[in-house]
């Protein structure tokens, strides 16, 4: 099969290391081009996209701040005069750790629900004029299977990705005239750098997630490649405001 993004930009956001990483690199193997974005060094994503045949520059951003974020924008359309696809991957989790709401700190639901949602509302609407001129565009968010399950002990996180669910379904019907595609994908746990050296999730935790797929085996970043280049790629241009679960069967949605 061809490269089925040939011509095409890409920018990724959080994309230093870990899922994002792996999105980046699989869209540079497709023959995308990708700006790669994060607070952390992207260098050594950047090699990983050219190690796969990419081409790919990197920039520091920080999806929270519009005056940076436009800067990423603007970095990506002055080397390349497009940006054909946004995958709004940057957002935490890795790093939290498991506890009751009565002990999440109103400035971390609010830290959580500023990166996970708010910043993919700011590349969003960052994209959305370029896109606009072009008459064509692919926004891919980056959701999570917890909206389904409704899991007890990351309260904040799951309902900014509830939020991002509900997010990508207005931005789909507001966009569709304007021949922009707005998908999510909702991982289940995925075992990346940071969740693999997270406390709370080791034993006991995982293992009941694991049971609890049709496919019962720990989900790693490889295994949302397909569906995240099916989304970005022209195969799937009549479909939008979808989310397409990628969790092994624990949730059927």
């Amino acid at each position: 099969m061809p490269n089925r993004l040939e011509g095409k930009i890409a920018l990724v956001t959080g994309a230093a290391q870990g899922i994002g990483a792996t999105y980046a690199a699989a869209l540079g193997a497709e023959g995308a081009r990708v700006c790669i974005s994060d607070v952390s060094d992207t260098a050594a994503s950047v090699k990983a996209v050219e190690a796969a045949g990419g081409e790919a520059f990197g920039i520091n951003c920080d999806v929270t701040d519009a005056a940076s974020v436009k800067a990423m924008v603007d970095a990506a359309i002055a080397r390349w005069g497009r940006i054909d696809i946004l995958v709004n991957n940057a957002g935490l989790f890795g790093n939290l750790s498991l506890k009751p709401l009565t002990e999440i700190s109103s400035a971390e639901f609010d830290k959580v629900m500023s990166v996970n949602v708010r910043g993919s509302f700011e590349c969003a609407k960052a994209v959305v004029p370029h896109m606009r001129r072009q008459g064509y565009g692919k926004i891919m968010n980056v959701a999570s299977g917890t909206v389904f399950k409704g899991p007890p002990m990351l309260l904040h996180y799951v309902t900014s990705k509830g939020a991002i669910v509900a997010m990508t379904r207005s931005l789909a019907r507001e966009l569709g005239d304007s021949g922009i595609r707005v998908n999510a994908i909702a991982p289940g746990l995925v075992m990346s750098e940071n969740v693999v050296a997270n406390p709370s999730w080791k034993g006991t935790v995982v293992d009941n997630n694991t049971a609890s797929r049709c496919i019962k085996r720990e989900a790693e970043p490889d295994d949302m490649i397909g569906t995240l280049v099916f989304l970005c790629s022209p195969e799937s241009d009549f479909i939008t405001g979808q989310t397409i679960v990628v969790d092994g069967g624990s949730v059927m949605h």
